[in-house]
């Protein structure tokens, strides 16, 4: 019975933050918020610029921010599994594609540098072709541009 109610209330929290950030993305949030502020500012001389003038907005947005950082950050986790799983399909369905490339964001810091780094070698390679295709004299790739396969980057 817990795990049923945990997982209603991940449902609904997603569907507010998801819903929260939509609304609060847009220009007229940042409109409403940019008239609060000068209504703010206005009424500074009205309270004579008082400790607790300022005071209500240092807690309003010091609150505003502290909770927006969770609602953001939930929404960008969620966005950023859902282009993961859609790379992943893609790279699975291409027949040339490499699928040890699938799951890369789980490889150490130093796999994924050696990644880029073949994948640097890849791009010399292909603007190499390219200024022969053009006519352009350029050298020849090295035997040792080949590429690697992930099992061969862990073992590094």
């Amino acid at each position: 019975m817990r795990a049923k109610n945990w997982t209603g209330c991940q449902e609904a929290f997603r569907r507010f933050s998801c819903n929260t950030a939509e609304r609060l993305g847009c220009h007229w949030a940042f409109g409403s918020a940019l008239a609060l502020i000068i209504v703010w500012a206005a009424t500074g001389p009205l309270f004579g610029f008082s400790d607790t003038w300022q005071l209500v907005i240092n807690t309003g947005t010091t609150i505003i921010t502290f909770l927006m950082v969770f609602i953001i950050q939930n929404t960008q986790n969620r966005d950023a599994k859902a282009l993961h799983l859609k790379l992943d399909e893609l790279i699975r369905s291409t027949s040339k594609a490499r699928n040890s490339l699938v799951n890369l964001e789980n490889l150490t810091d130093d796999e994924l540098a050696r990644l880029k780094a073949e994948f640097e070698k890849v791009q010399m390679r292909a603007k190499v072709r390219a200024e022969q295709k053009n006519g352009e004299a350029a050298a020849e790739p090295r035997a040792e541009d080949k590429r690697l396969p992930i099992s061969e980057l862990r073992q590094n």
